[in-house]
């Protein structure tokens, strides 16, 4: 199949008014076509009926020499064009792991992280245009960066995506037809890293990609097993019966500044004790449309998280922060609305950092209100390095919940992991955080970071990855 691929090395150009449809095709076919006065590569994936359009070396963002990047469409679906930018590794491309990248929301586009957190580049002191990361994650992996479900970021078209499970299929046929596309980066260890709303997305995508895999081993299913062997969850809503109470614990007892006061606290914990925590035990379940999980998690909004947040001028993302927070810059979505930006990167649609349109058709189903800690826990159970942290001034999905989720995964080492001490984390030296680890599970609390926790500690994020793409535990150094 792959010298097939490379056989069909494109001679045939076609210009079209849009890029190409999925469609079932027998064999892989390689062509260039124009759209929008762009040319496109395209990757025709019989596998899955999809077609992959792509700018190579755009020359934007990623700047190192010999360090290639691509960037466009895969249609996962009829009018389903989901958006992913490519980075190789700048250090030993041809072997180092694979790394895919999501954010949250639901509805927020992966260029957060791309721009904002650990790409290639960033944006700083006021510029408007990037400079190159020292501290990006491609200085170990090979970074994709993917924007879903369908109209998050740059993707665009229709969105079929009501839930977190359903979202999972459209992602495995992107890394499916980018395998048979590039496929160099192929076997190579994979991992996954998120956060926020990928509390949810973590651990259905890596338990989604494992269950393939045995139906890929068992021959029911076509494709490329992914070897999934790290996944990462940044500040993640994970189990919101946890995260509900954790917005209270938060606001009464976190080291920076007391959001509310002792008989508020009290009050929100009664709320959360009698109403809040009922409610969501009623919520059973990780997909389908269900009015129990809608009213639960509307509920507990209604009575804990939004009054917390208007009680005080405190940014939720990180509570030293006024509401109002300047930081991590926004610069980069003026950048990726320039037309010649858009342009040299392929992209046919308006960017978007969060869509409510994607975001509501997944919350409307009572998604939010759903608990990922059994699926999580079988990840763990898996085997695979799995990396729980969280920058402590966030509020929003905080460490305090972030540690109730770690302690509450039922695994071989449970009972070692609860009781092991809580040791600090330290890069050169220097202490950036506390950490336990028992096994394959690792908990990190960042010092001084909010949500988005590379912009704000670039250097201990970079050594934490790492560590955890190497099978390793996390380890002062």
């Amino acid at each position: 199949m792959k010298l097939l691929d490379l056989l069909a090395a494109a001679s045939l150009v076609v210009t079209t008014a849009a890029l190409p449809k999925a469609r079932s095709v027998t064999e892989n076919r390689r062509y260039t076509t124009v759209s929008r006065d762009i040319e496109y590569n395209v990757f025709e994936h019989a596998g899955t009926s999809t077609a992959m359009s792509y700018i190579k070396n755009s020359g934007i963002c990623e700047t190192t020499p010999g360090v290639n990047q691509y960037s466009g469409y895969l249609s996962v679906g009829e009018n389903m064009n989901m958006w992913f930018w490519f980075f190789e590794s700048r250090k030993a491309a041809s072997s180092a792991p694979l790394t895919l990248w999501l954010n949250g929301g639901p509805g927020c586009s992966s260029m957060i992280g791309m721009f904002q957190e650990h790409g290639p580049c960033h944006f700083v002191n006021g510029d408007s245009k990037p400079t190159l990361n020292p501290y990006s994650w491609n200085e170990y992996a090979n970074m994709l960066y993917v924007d879903q479900p369908i109209g998050t970021g740059f993707s665009y078209g229709d969105d079929e995506a009501t839930s977190t499970v359903t979202a999972a299929p459209f992602v495995w046929n992107l890394l499916q037809a980018f395998y048979d596309a590039f496929p160099e980066y192929e076997n190579r260890d994979f991992a996954l890293f998120t956060e926020s709303y990928g509390g949810h997305y973590g651990p259905e995508f890596a338990d989604y990609f494992e269950k393939q895999n045995e139906k890929v081993t068992a021959g029911t299913v076509k494709g490329e097993k992914i070897n999934l062997i790290a996944l990462g969850i940044n500040n993640g809503w994970v189990d919101p019966s946890i995260s509900y109470k954790a917005y209270v614990e938060f606001a009464f007892k976190n080291t920076y500044k007391r959001l509310i006061s002792e008989s508020q606290y009290k009050c929100y914990m009664n709320a959360y004790k009698t109403r809040c925590a009922p409610a969501l035990l009623t919520c059973s379940g990780t997909s389908g449309m269900d009015a129990a999980c809608l009213n639960a998690d509307g509920l507990c909004a209604k009575l804990i998280e939004t009054p917390i947040e208007n009680s005080k001028d405190f940014g939720i993302y990180d509570v030293r922060a006024p509401r109002k927070d300047p930081n991590p810059p926004e610069t980069y979505v003026a950048y990726l609305q320039d037309p010649e930006v858009m342009r040299a990167i392929g992209a046919q649609s308006n960017y978007s950092e969060c869509a409510d349109p994607p975001g509501d058709k997944i919350s409307n189903t009572g998604d939010d209100g759903r608990s990922f800690l059994n699926t999580l826990s079988e990840v763990v159970r898996s085997g695979i390095n799995v990396l729980l942290w969280a920058g402590d001034a966030d509020w929003i999905c905080n460490w305090m919940g972030n540690l109730e989720v770690a302690n509450l995964i039922a695994y071989d080492e449970t009972a070692t992991f609860n009781a092991a001490t809580v040791a600090p984390y330290t890069v050169n030296g220097t202490a950036f955080g506390e950490f336990k680890t028992a096994g394959n599970l690792n908990w990190l609390r960042v010092f001084e970071a909010g949500h988005e926790v590379p912009f704000y500690q670039p250097e201990v994020s970079l050594q934490a990855f790492i560590q955890i793409l190497q099978k390793k535990p996390l380890t002062p150094t």
